[in-house]
């Protein structure tokens, strides 16, 4: 299963769709976003790409009320976890949280295959060491958003667990 993940998008519909549609394109069938989405009113601009979304908040949570009525109104589309979350997904076990401290110590476990994280605007892809004498696989996209950073997301195959870190296309526009 190939899977985009993104965070920090921060309101920016525009570069949020355009990360989507690129990781579509390219054979995505599930959208991770690993907090700050901000106002819940950005994920509709989604909806007509047809990928079901995993979203976390950050510590730009927004309207947390909202957002979860909208979850519960299209749960075939929105799936809202709170601060973090543990989700089975093709075989893997991930964890998502926003802050890369937290994801750390959470790959470090060794009971999760990968673990996303966002927060630092810092686009990442590192082989943690864990506790099980195993390695974990850590990600955090960046900044879809492109705040202080170039807008990236991250692109891969669950099944093989190869990751890349990709521009947004089109982000100058």
């Amino acid at each position: 299963m190939k899977i985009c993940i993104v965070s920090d998008s921060h309101d920016n519909r525009r570069l949020l769709v355009a990360a989507v549609s690129d990781a579509k394109a390219c054979g995505a069938q599930i959208v991770l976003h690993c907090g700050d989405l901000v106002a819940p009113s950005t994920l509709p601009a989604l909806q007509p790409l047809g990928l079901p979304i995993h979203v976390i908040h950050g510590n730009n949570a927004g309207d947390l009320v909202v957002l979860m009525r909208m979850a519960n109104r299209r749960p075939d589309f929105i799936h809202y976890y709170g601060q973090d979350a543990e989700l089975s997904l093709a075989g893997r076990r991930l964890f998502l949280v926003h802050f890369p401290n937290y994801a750390r110590g959470m790959a470090a476990t060794g009971d999760y295959d990968l673990v996303c994280c966002g927060h630092s605007h810092e686009a990442s892809i590192e082989q943690q060491a864990n506790v099980k004498g195993g390695r974990t696989l850590l990600i955090n996209p960046g900044t879809v958003a492109g705040v202080d950073a170039p807008p990236t997301y991250a692109f891969g195959d669950l099944r093989t667990l190869a990751f890349s870190i990709r521009s947004v296309p089109h982000a100058g526009a």
